[in-house]
């Protein structure tokens, strides 16, 4: 990248207020009515089909946002390393947040879940965010470009 270290911080500041809303934005979108399908009324099939239709470019926008976002981690590293700075993701896997306590308590669900991961549980709020805090200090100074998964072992387990 062309620039100075001044306009590289620029753009970090740009990336964390805009890019980061604007996904923040697309991954909290989608919708779903939980109760079992035979409860579903008209009006419940209504309601989900006409997000779900909306939510069709939202999902392959997230897809390759995700994807995305690992090469941009990558590039950015390879391209800002030289000015110091450091570029990391951290990715979560199912974390009890606000936005998927109805689908853990879903007990088929969730035991279905944790049956994908060795760590047997969904993760913490905590421990993503701690994460985070360890690449902002500096014993993780001479770490960047680096995408690291918050999962449980879910990545290393998978779907056996």
């Amino acid at each position: 990248m062309a620039g100075n270290r001044e306009e590289r911080m620029t753009v970090v500041a740009d990336l964390t207020t805009n890019l980061l809303n604007t996904i923040n934005e697309i991954n909290n979108v989608g919708t779903n009515i939980w109760k079992p399908s035979i409860e579903y009324t008209a009006e419940d099939y209504s309601h989900m089909m006409v997000l779900g239709n909306e939510f069709k470019l939202y999902v392959v926008m997230n897809l390759m946002m995700a994807a995305g976002m690992i090469q941009l981690t990558r590039n950015l590293a390879c391209e800002w390393g030289e000015d110091g700075i450091r570029v990391n993701a951290v990715a979560p896997w199912y974390t009890k947040t606000p936005l998927v306590k109805n689908v853990l308590k879903d007990k088929p669900f969730l035991d279905e879940l944790i049956a994908r991961m060795p760590l047997r549980r969904p993760g913490e709020v905590e421990e993503a965010s701690s994460v985070v805090a360890y690449l902002c200090l500096s014993g993780a100074s001479y770490v960047t470009g680096q995408v690291i998964a918050v999962d449980g072992g879910f990545t290393v387990y998978g779907f056996k």
